[in-house]
């Protein structure tokens, strides 16, 4: 039993530590050596988990989109919040963590997605699934301020979504060259506050 909860500690910690590196370092600038050494985790050891640096790769994005997705879920159910108002909350949350950061490290799918999107099948597939969780979460919260009268109904909510996820992915882009908040804002001010607005 415990060699079972070590095991499960440490591919957490590989996780955890692989978000971190490859969000501040890129895919190709962390080495596998360095990630390894991070965590203490034989060389060997890592091979009891992942075949591939490719297939870590996989699991990160996998394991990166999780709280987010945990967390957009919380506000879409809480039920002292209407679905925009719920949408408008997550998205201001991530700004205010973004800025506490100081602009660093952007968003990891995005990041991979220019670093890798193209030239890894095993993370692009990763990137796609990872990106359309997220996106089908955003669908579901349109869909729901659709019935309640707080967002149009003659764009479908799908639309809407994936528009307001490009929108995002490039707004994260733009902050990290402007240093800057404002693309962030102008992209939830102009989608939730006004163009998808009923």
């Amino acid at each position: 039993m415990a060699k079972i909860i070590q095991k499960h500690l440490n591919l957490d910690n590989l996780l955890n530590k692989g978000v971190a590196l490859l969000t501040a370092q890129g895919y190709h600038g962390t080495g596998l050596k360095e990630i390894l050494d991070a965590v203490q985790i034989p060389k060997g050891s890592f091979y009891n988990y992942f075949a591939s640096k490719e297939e870590f790769g996989a699991a990160v994005i996998e394991h990166y989109i999780n709280p987010f997705i945990e967390q957009l879920d919380n506000h879409l159910q809480n039920p002292a919040l209407d679905a925009l108002s719920a949408l408008n909350l997550y998205f201001a949350q991530l700004i205010a963590e973004l800025e506490k950061a100081d602009f660093k490290g952007g968003c990891l799918l995005g990041n991979l997605i220019g670093e890798i999107g193209d030239t890894s099948e095993l993370c692009r597939i990763a990137l796609q699934v990872a990106v359309n969780r997220y996106r089908d979460l955003v669908q579901a919260g349109l869909a729901k301020a659709q019935q309640e009268g707080t967002v149009r109904t003659d764009k479908t909510a799908q639309a809407m979504a994936d528009l307001l996820v490009n929108a995002w992915q490039g707004a994260l882009l733009r902050m990290k060259i402007e240093q800057s908040s404002a693309p962030l804002k102008q992209c939830c001010d102009e989608l939730l506050g006004d163009f998808f607005k009923a």
